[in-house]
């Protein structure tokens, strides 16, 4: 449980909110490469840390994100013209290549020095795994961009569901490292069965174990905390444990226990306070293909979202819960796994109000969490433009994989190397 001004900590993001100024210490996901596929294609609204931006892909095939805002009258550049490298306000004409400078003044005369001492705002790009990466903390301190875990090289193949969720962006990741309540919310897609290892195909994912109530354990590393909910599996109960682990990597990734398949992340970037772009992805070289991905987890473009990546299932409409399929069997009757989460997150509020909630055993991940962000922000407080040295900037191979298996009781879970050693390969 948090007091009030602890919870206004660990959730706003916008202006000077120390949050939002720790996650300028990193890359973050801007948009989506598919939502600027084309060169000199309709430009995007693009929303971080409750400031407005527009994202290009110029003739060249270069991807640009600036300030949405004209630098001469402030009009969008959203409406703008994206010709000829560069975005042209409807407004004056201006126009601004990818790097901000303005190369076009037609409003004033040739003659004038003014285009000389305009630059407008424009962000450190990177386009990796299917995402426009943008840096927004201090221009000339810019890090190496460092690929995320889920993709660690350039030919990972990824699927990313993407949904634009009305709340504030603790709330998701809480979901994301709470690994007691798919047990319950998500047992109609997480079925137990009498496999050795979580599996998976076109309908759903399959676990070893029935159990609802698993012991929590947890460890920090140097990039946040992995933990374990260790279940008792269907067979083998005596003398094994089913564990599945999940990693959270600061300040907006979870790395979810994967099943033979492919492996599964999240990543949640801070709109705003209140809204969040919300990324689930299935990467790896036997995952589903985007199409069928988005399709499994009822996400798909035109169909489930509208054309702002918006659900069409909302409190207004009570998420399209169906009572009649819940009655035949399915525990939310709420379609897909996203759904079923962002149900539960919305309807907590814009904010959850974190000294309300009464935690027991099964929330020891979420503690973690708020434990683990509370230390990082008082280290921020601290140290200030020092606290660049405490960022984690280290590559993918050096983050402990998420993880699932049957192993015996005495295994250490913690250990990636003798779990798998003594991983559990057939009843």
């Amino acid at each position: 449980m948090l007091t009030p001004a602890e919870n206004d900590l660990l959730c706003r993001v916008e202006g000077d909110a120390p949050m939002g100024q720790i996650m300028r210490h990193y890359w973050m996901p801007a948009c989506l490469s598919e939502e600027i596929a084309e060169a000199d294609s309709k430009p995007i609204q693009v929303k971080l840390l409750g400031e407005s931006f527009v994202a290009f892909r110029d003739s060249n095939g270069d991807v640009g994100v600036m300030d949405e805002l004209c630098p001469h009258r402030r009009a969008s550049l959203v409406l703008g013209r994206n010709e000829e490298c560069g975005l042209r306000c409807l407004y004056h004409g201006w126009k601004m290549d990818r790097h901000g400078n303005v190369v076009d003044m037609p409003s004033e005369p040739p003659e004038s020095p003014l285009r000389e001492k305009v630059k407008h705002r424009s962000l450190p790009v990177k386009e990796w795994a299917g995402m426009v990466w943008v840096f927004l903390g201090d221009a000339e301190n810019v890090p190496e961009f460092i690929p995320p875990a889920w993709a660690p090289t350039a030919d990972t193949k990824v699927s990313i569901a993407k949904i634009v969720i009305p709340c504030n962006w603790a709330q998701i990741l809480e979901g994301a490292i709470d690994s007691s309540h798919s047990s319950s919310l998500h047992s109609s897609d997480m079925v137990p069965s009498r496999v050795v290892q979580a599996e998976a195909d076109d309908n759903a994912w399959y676990r070893p174990s029935t159990d609802k109530n698993p012991t929590m354990r947890s460890k920090s590393t140097d990039y946040g905390f992995h933990y374990a909910a260790i279940r008792r599996p269907i067979k083998k109960a005596d003398t094994h444990s089913y564990v599945r682990t999940s990693v959270f990597v600061s300040p907006m990734t979870v790395l979810i226990p994967p099943n033979a398949s492919y492996n599964v992340a999240n990543v949640n970037v801070p709109m705003d306070d209140t809204h969040t772009a919300f990324h689930f992805i299935g990467w790896g070289e036997k995952a589903m293909d985007e199409d069928k991905w988005r399709a499994f987890l009822g996400a798909v473009p035109g169909e489930h979202l509208d054309e702002n990546w918006v659900s069409k299932r909302n409190q207004s409409n009570w998420f399209l819960q169906n009572r009649e399929e819940m009655k035949e069997g399915s525990f939310t009757g709420i379609t897909g796994i996203p759904n079923q989460d962002m149900a539960m997150w919305v309807t907590m509020g814009p904010i959850a109000n974190r000294s309300e909630d009464t935690l027991g055993a099964g929330d020891a991940a979420v503690v973690e969490f708020r434990r683990y962000m509370m230390a990082q922000l008082g280290k921020f407080q601290e140290e200030g433009k020092d606290f660049e040295k405490s960022v984690y900037r280290n590559g993918p191979d050096e983050i402990i994989p998420s993880w699932q298996g049957i192993i015996p009781k005495e295994a250490d879970w913690s250990d990636p190397q003798e779990r798998e050693n003594k991983k559990l390969q057939q009843w």
